[in-house]
């Protein structure tokens, strides 16, 4: 396998930082984009990416803007935008995606989302659903309904308190505060993503994990799915698209389950019949980081080789 460094500029010319795992010698069989979560990034996706590439997969994926390198710096961490963050980000992920094809004509894309991610790539494929061939969604979650509404105004309102780019504590609880409660007795603040004590200590060490972030930030990313989940919006994805849908049924992002549930009918009530669902017994958030990872992986990879019904 081959990794390679790279950088590309958006259309608003802000710098995106990414990386690309490649199969070496050979044509790949498929490309997996990987959508990071909040308060993470691309680096920690290097098992899964080499994972991916000895099944027959090339992998890329950027750092989002106020995240990673993206950010910059630690001031920048969870800071999408001045403006119409939401968007931008999914703007990002597409320029990723025209590259990718460029450098890979005629290989079939599939977009990989976790946590944030996924719910970035329910918008992607509302907006560039046709530049992809297949989804998988990781760690997502339903629609909050009027307490949406509720956390998008709260949001708004702490934009107004402390301006966009100052770190909202109100937030951060509001949103995450009652995460870990399930888990207890806690031995960290992030029980909650996995029951892999080493992988909840790497994040926590982790400069670029974990940060609380800016009011700017919860506004859009609530803003966000409060606009995924819209019916009009919705209805936006391609009926042909596959999708492949997976969760810990201990994950609280989906609400142990029930959000997910809700997000795989609605998509079924569109009318998409390619698509499926897995969750899998006792994993938290992270499932990609979980004690039983490589069930997770070859779910993965077996449901790639179905899909395009390739030898990876």
């Amino acid at each position: 396998m081959m990794v390679k460094n790279f950088s590309l500029d958006s259309k608003d010319g802000h710098r995106i930082f990414a990386k690309k795992w490649l199969v070496e010698n050979k044509q790949p069989k498929a490309i997996v984009q990987i959508a990071h979560g909040m308060a993470e990034h691309k680096e920690r996706y290097d098992s899964f990416a080499k994972f991916l590439n000895r099944e027959g997969c090339d992998v890329y994926a950027n750092d989002h803007r106020g995240h990673g390198e993206t950010a910059g710096n630690i001031e920048n961490l969870g800071y999408f935008a001045e403006d119409e963050g939401w968007s931008k980000v999914i703007a990002d992920m597409n320029q990723l995606t025209t590259i990718i094809k460029e450098e890979n004509p005629n290989i079939p894309v599939i977009l990989f989302g976790h946590s944030m991610g996924s719910f970035l790539t329910r918008g992607y494929i509302q907006a560039y659903g046709t530049d992809v061939s297949a989804v998988i969604l990781c760690g997502t979650g339903g629609s909050q309904g009027i307490l949406g509404d509720i956390a998008v105004l709260l949001a708004k309102l702490e934009v107004n308190r402390l301006g966009k780019r100052n770190r909202s504590k109100v937030m951060d609880k509001l949103l995450f505060g009652s995460f870990n409660k399930a888990f207890k007795p806690n031995r960290t603040g992030y029980d909650w993503l996995t029951r892999d004590e080493k992988q909840v200590d790497k994040y926590i060490k982790d400069k670029y994990c974990g940060e609380i972030a800016t009011a700017g930030f919860y506004y859009d990313l609530l803003k966000g799915i409060k606009e995924i989940n819209k019916k009009g919006n919705m209805q936006k994805t391609p009926k042909k698209l596959s999708m492949l849908i997976i969760s810990g049924d201990n994950d609280p992002v989906g609400g142990n389950t029930k959000g997910v549930m809700e997000v795989y009918n609605s998509y079924r009530k569109l009318g998409m019949e390619n698509i499926s669902y897995k969750f899998y017994e006792n994993s938290r958030h992270e499932i990609l980081n979980e004690i039983n990872k490589e069930e997770v992986y070859n779910d993965i990879a077996r449901w790639i080789k179905n899909l395009f019904e390739v030898n990876l």
